[in-house]
C-alpha cells in the first residue's frame, strides 16, 4: 500500500511509459514467484534457471573455440573411426586429421549460435511435471529433467542447422577430402560417417552440459541467484 501511495504521489513527474514499465515490471515479478494459488511457483524458478544455463554458459560455447578450446564438451573423431586418425598420423598426414576434429567443433560452434532460439523455446513450452521433487533433487536434476524431455524434438530441430552449419564452416570439404585420402589406404575397410548425426549429438551433449552447470552454480552459489524468483525457490532447496 505505502509503494502504492508513493507511486501516485511521484505520477506528476513520471512519464506515461515509465509508469507503465515499472507496473509491467512488477506484474512481472509477482507473477514470476507466485502461482495461481499464491505459492512459490517452483517450476517457473527452474524454468530460470535453464534458462540462465543458456545466457551464462551455453552462449560461451557459440564463440570461436567454444568447443574447441574447452575439454568438457570439445568433439573428438567418434570412436569407430579411431582407426582413421591413427592412419592419417602414421601416413604423415596429422595437421588433417587435425583439421578434421577442429571443424566438427566450428560446425557446433556455429550450430548452437544458429539454434540458441530452439533451447530457449524448448525451455520455455517444457511442461514440468512434479518440480518440488527436481528442486530437491540432485545438483543437475532440472537440466536431466530438461534433456529427457525434449532431446528428441531438439534433435529433429538441430539436425538441418548442423547439417547447413557443416557446409557453412567447411567441414564437409575437409571430411570429404579425409575419407578420400583413407579411402585409398591399402587393406582398409571403406568408411562413410554420418557427420550429421555425429555432430548434433555431440553438440546436444555439450549444451545440456553447460546448462548442467549454471544450474550447480545456481544451487550451489547465492550470488548465482541473481534474480527474485531464483532467491525465493532455491531458498527452499537449502
Amino acid at each position: 500500500m505505502k509503494k502504492f501511495l508513493i507511486l501516485l504521489i511521484l505520477f506528476p513527474v513520471i512519464s506515461n511509459a515509465q509508469f507503465k514499465n515499472i507496473l509491467k515490471k512488477s506484474s512481472e515479478t509477482a507473477t514470476g514467484i507466485l502461482n495461481k494459488n499464491g505459492k512459490v511457483d517452483i517450476a517457473a524458478g527452474l524454468k530460470e534457471a535453464l534458462n540462465k544455463g543458456i545466457t551464462e554458459q551455453v552462449s560461451k560455447l557459440t564463440q570461436v573455440d567454444g568447443f574447441y578450446k574447452n575439454e568438457l564438451v570439445k568433439i573428438v573423431m567418434p570412436e569407430e573411426l579411431s582407426k582413421v586418425d591413427k592412419t592419417l598420423r602414421k601416413l604423415g598426414m596429422g595437421s588433417l586429421a587435425d583439421d578434421g576434429i577442429k571443424a566438427l567443433n566450428r560446425a557446433a560452434e556455429d550450430a548452437v549460435k544458429e539454434a540458441t532460439p530452439v533451447f530457449v523455446n524448448a525451455i520455455k513450452n517444457i511442461k514440468i511435471a512434479d518440480a518440488k521433487t527436481i528442486l530437491m533433487g540432485n545438483e543437475n536434476a532440472a537440466t536431466t529433467y530438461l534433456q529427457q524431455s525434449t532431446n528428441k524434438d531438439l534433435y529433429a530441430k538441430f539436425i538441418p542447422i548442423v547439417q547447413q552449419s557443416i557446409g557453412k564452416v567447411g567441414a564437409d570439404k575437409i571430411w570429404n577430402g579425409i575419407i578420400q585420402k583413407y579411402n585409398t589406404v591399402p587393406l582398409v575397410s571403406k568408411i562413410n560417417p554420418d557427420l550429421n548425426d555425429y555432430v548434433t549429438n555431440k553438440a546436444l551433449e555439450g549444451v545440456f552440459k553447460m546448462i548442467a552447470i549454471e544450474e550447480k552454480n545456481i544451487r550451489t552459489d547465492l550470488q548465482s541467484r541473481t534474480s527474485t524468483v531464483l532467491k525465493k525457490v532455491f531458498a527452499m532447496q537449502d
